[in-house]
């Protein structure tokens, strides 16, 4: 019999001060000051014991004033992060589910104030403003998206506005890919139609996608991962054309579950440079580090 721990607010493996969203199935990037409670909640996730057989793995609501508790669950990792197992006294306690107070309160995202960087919370990465880009405060692509300051009257649809530089990151999800470079090699073809061919609304901002050639696939450290970026030149009917790049990497938080940052840069003297590629690259970081590593934990609450 298996068990799956509901969405909530529950202890940081890492920081037990700290609360993480689990969204049912993977930790978030999610986190707030543990509340002052009289109470501490252990969700129960399913985990697997050495002989590889799921094991539901208990809690127990502990009262600062309440009377002794007849079963208490332990839990116990290696030095190596492998999933916690039961302790001896495991077998009679009885699993408490969360309460409801630790499922119901999904996280707010705030908004960052930080000029110099834009917040991914999902993917546990911020994107690198970098001199001459801003933080758009509206704009219609996926979020959170980084661009280049200001707009123009577009090659092909003079009544849209474009931007010479966008970047923006999301979730990977709808793939079979498994490796950063297979789900890289998958996503540029759809980046760039979804850039240099008809838009949502029905538009051709640059007219049609007339060609591409690959000039570049290789692998690249992301946010103290390993990644695998694809960029494409693509030449369009109207107007210089422009590069689009797909950058795949596991996010430094949760699960580790895959992550695609995307480029589209315009080519031509007012584009920005591919230099900045690399250098927006190197600035992916982390949620919370000042350096372009550290390795998020895996360890399901409760762990």
């Amino acid at each position: 019999m298996s068990m799956t721990t509901p969405p909530g607010w529950y202890p940081d493996p890492a920081v037990p001060t700290v609360e993480r969203w689990w969204d049912g199935t993977n930790w978030t990037a999610h986190t707030r000051q543990a509340p002052a409670a009289s109470t501490v909640v252990s969700p129960a996730p399913p985990v697997r014991d050495g002989r590889s057989r799921a094991v539901v793995l208990g809690a127990v609501a502990v009262a600062v004033v309440a009377a002794v508790v007849a079963g208490v669950v332990v839990f116990a990792g290696d030095d190596q992060g492998d999933p916690p197992t039961a302790g001896p006294t495991a077998a009679t306690s009885t699993p408490t589910a969360p309460s409801s107070s630790a499922t119901t309160d999904a996280p707010v995202e705030e908004e960052d104030e930080n000029p110099t960087q834009v917040v991914d919370q999902i993917n546990g990465i911020t994107l690198p403003v970098v001199q001459g880009w801003e933080k758009p405060e509206y704009y219609s692509g996926p979020a959170p998206t980084v661009t280049t300051v200001g707009t123009y009257a577009c090659y092909a649809a003079a009544t849209k506005q474009c931007r010479h530089g966008t970047v923006s990151s999301h979730a990977v999800s709808g793939t079979t890919a498994s490796t950063p470079e297979a789900i890289a090699k998958e996503d540029i073809a759809l980046a760039a139609k979804e850039t240099y061919e008809e838009d949502v609304l029905g538009s051709l901002p640059y007219g049609r996608m007339v060609s591409h050639k690959v000039v570049a696939a290789r692998p690249a450290a992301v946010a103290g991962r390993t990644g695998y970026l694809v960029r494409w030149q693509v030449t369009t009917d109207k107007g210089p054309g422009g590069y689009v790049q797909s950058l795949a990497f596991p996010s430094p938080a949760g699960s580790e579950s895959p992550v695609v940052v995307r480029f589209t840069f315009d080519a031509g003297p007012d584009g920005p440079s591919l230099a900045t590629m690399d250098e927006i690259t190197r600035g992916i970081r982390p949620i919370g580090s000042d350096t372009n590593g550290g390795v998020g934990s895996s360890i399901t609450p409760g762990g």
